[in-house]
């Protein structure tokens, strides 16, 4: 490791959302969390990986050679079992470069419009990578089950949020408090774990 810890660590993506879930997360640790825009950053990694996790580490390493900083990046998908695991690692792309969230969901609920609610689980998945400039890098993983409803409920979070019915809150991802989202998510599980690494990282 370092002689000194660094002061900043680059969170990997464009989504202010995403950004304000991690500052939240992150922010007592003895570190300035910044993001790609914050830095100018405009470099595009191509997410050619066949995994969460192989998409997680090419993002972390490549901006981290790029910036000079540690880097935290994130893969996360919806696999929805009726449909075999569609949309997968495709989650944020299979409805094309400029779609919107709202545009890839109403695909989604199109592909399930026959299908009856007992048969429409779906796993959240995300898997975290820190990454240093000089090529290291660590992984976590966290997932989250639920049901995906026949339309959108609810204001908050983004992506598939609206849809992801969580059974034991009987309330969707959207209508979670940031909180509550927190403490169940598959974001939330990896980036806990990817905290006490991180903790440990710069206290060694």
């Amino acid at each position: 490791m370092p002689t000194h810890p660094p002061d900043k660590l680059l969170i990997a993506t464009h989504n202010p959302g995403k950004v304000r879930e991690y500052e939240s997360l992150l922010a007592d640790l003895p570190i300035q969390i910044t993001w790609l825009d914050a830095e100018g950053i405009d470099l595009e990694v191509e997410e050619s990986g066949s995994t969460f996790a192989e998409n997680a580490i090419l993002k972390a390493s490549a901006y981290a050679r790029h910036s000079g900083l540690w880097t935290w990046a994130d893969d996360s998908g919806l696999e929805v079992e009726a449909l075999d695991g569609w949309p997968g690692v495709n989650s944020a792309r299979h409805a094309g470069p400029h779609a919107s969230d709202a545009d890839r969901t109403a695909i989604l609920l199109q592909k399930l419009k026959d299908v009856p609610p007992e048969k429409r689980t779906a796993v959240f998945r995300c898997v975290v990578a820190l990454a240093t400039p000089d090529g290291r890098v660590w992984t976590t993983s966290g997932s989250s089950r639920g049901i995906i409803l026949n339309e959108p409920r609810g204001s908050g979070g983004f992506g598939y949020d609206p849809v992801f019915w969580v059974p034991e809150y009987e309330r969707t991802y959207a209508e979670l408090s940031p909180h509550e989202k927190h403490a169940i998510s598959h974001r939330g599980r990896a980036a806990r774990r990817a905290r006490e690494l991180l903790l440990k990282l710069l206290s060694d």
